[in-house]
């Protein structure tokens, strides 16, 4: 269903408000560059610190920018799952493609618990759901197990699978008996590889930064020409590792900030990125020639 270099967005801040025109601005950045398809309010996003007026403005603006132009998979997870409920429906009431739903996190639901709330949202609203498991974030792992009987459910699509694993993508390929159901890498290292194992695409850290490059290996991956998907892949490990030089989403706003795509502002408990990580990632950002002296 979805496939590509979808692009974990960026919400961009002036002021301490969303920064409208600058959000619509990169949703062009995005498509004039082949990404294949638009996350608002992910962890990239700073959902974690958007009120609900903010993460539903952000979804819509998004959705009113794109026009239909490639698939909007709205991120709408909570650990409290009525929260997920609310935020689910609400995307698809504003008109995104699907909703990208974290396992909830801090409270730490045994499988059964991961198994209901997912299973509660896909009885609840009838709209495509994929499953974002990032245990390195919320504490909790999804299993292989859990994917697999939720994938049985009509709404449940596919799943970001973010722990770093291309064993992780072989097992759950081996239990999901769908042929529709899409692995997404949440992890911008191994997008090659997951590709080579069933992977279907990736969603994006530095897809933000270099949206063409991404795009690019999907695509070579998909017409067959292996030789240069694995040499974009290696082209893009710098600054894979330099998007990760501090916390997510701290490098890849101050990136953004240095390319002059976004004013460089980030939401407390973040907080700049220290001076000698961002001389690291200019270094980065010079030798790919995404920005100049």
């Amino acid at each position: 269903m979805f496939r590509g270099s979808i692009v974990a967005i960026v919400t961009p801040f002036r002021n301490g408000e969303v920064d409208e025109e600058r959000l619509r601005e990169l949703v062009e950045y995005h498509i004039s560059n082949g990404t294949h398809g638009i996350v608002p309010c992910g962890t990239t996003g700073e959902s974690a610190t958007l009120s609900y007026d903010e993460h539903k403005r952000v979804v819509k603006i998004v959705v009113d920018q794109v026009k239909g132009r490639v698939p909007v998979i709205a991120g709408s997870g909570s650990n409290s799952t009525a929260e997920a409920l609310e935020l689910t429906c609400f995307a698809k009431e504003a008109g995104a493609d699907a909703a990208l739903v974290i396992t909830p996190y801090y409270n730490k639901p045994p499988q059964e618990g991961l198994y209901g709330h997912y299973s509660y949202l896909a009885r609840e609203v009838d709209f495509p759901i994929v499953i974002y498991n990032v245990p390195s974030r919320t504490g909790v792992d999804i299993l292989p197990q859990t994917i697999a009987r939720l994938s049985e459910l009509p709404q449940i699509v596919g799943v970001k699978e973010a722990t770093g694993s291309v064993r992780r993508t072989t097992d759950i390929l081996a239990l999901v008996d769908k042929e529709d159901f899409c692995i997404l890498s949440g992890d911008d290292f191994i997008v090659y590889p997951l590709l080579c194992v069933g992977g279907k695409g990736v969603i994006s850290v530095a897809a933000n930064v270099a949206p063409r490059m991404m795009a690019d290996l999907v695509e070579a991956f998909e017409a067959g020409d292996h030789a240069k998907a694995k040499e974009l892949h290696y082209k893009l490990q710098p600054l894979c590792e330099a998007m990760f030089y501090e916390t997510n989403p701290i490098p890849v706003k101050t990136a953004l900030a240095e390319m002059g795509l976004i004013a460089e502002e980030i939401r407390m408990p973040l907080c700049p990125m220290s001076p000698a990580n961002r001389e690291r990632l200019r270094k980065v950002l010079l030798d790919m020639g995404l920005i100049h002296h």
